[in-house]
């Protein structure tokens, strides 16, 4: 550190664009949601849960489920394809990453707005009276 009044030392100078950068690096990395460990076992929701034309983001199973029409209910790994952060809403029939930008269709996953090259992988759901359940990851998401 330089007194006030001194001028600026290269060591002092290099030393806080270092700090200044590390601080802008752990600012981005904060802007999205990283994945933790999901839950194992199957995923049990409401049937009321998700709206008809939209879904529910279940992050601590990693897990988004939609219905894109009434009656039909899809599936898919709640981490983005992109970049691997969690997906953080959904939105005009769209799953929505906020890391980068990326957009999957609630219909079938597939990338609807870069820069995510691969869609959504499936998870397979089943409807029990007013319960889904949808099956366990089988592996990495």
């Amino acid at each position: 550190m330089t007194a006030p009044g001194q001028p600026l030392t290269r060591r002092a100078f290099v030393a806080g664009a270092c700090a200044a950068g590390c601080f802008a690096v752990a600012s981005c990395a904060s802007g999205g949601t990283e994945p933790t460990q999901a839950r194992s076992g199957p995923v049990r929701i409401p049937v009321g849960d998700v709206p008809v034309g939209g879904g529910v983001i279940l992050a601590a199973d990693q897990v988004v489920v939609t219905q894109p029409e009434p009656g039909v209910f899809l599936a898919f790994s709640a981490v983005c394809t992109h970049d691997g952060c969690l997906v953080s809403s959904i939105r005009n029939g769209r799953i929505v990453c906020g890391c980068h930008g990326s957009s999957f269709s609630v219909t079938d996953g597939s990338v609807v707005r870069n820069p995510a090259q691969q869609p959504l992988p499936r998870r397979a759901v089943e409807v029990a009276g007013d319960t889904l359940t949808v099956a366990a990851a089988t592996g990495p998401s």
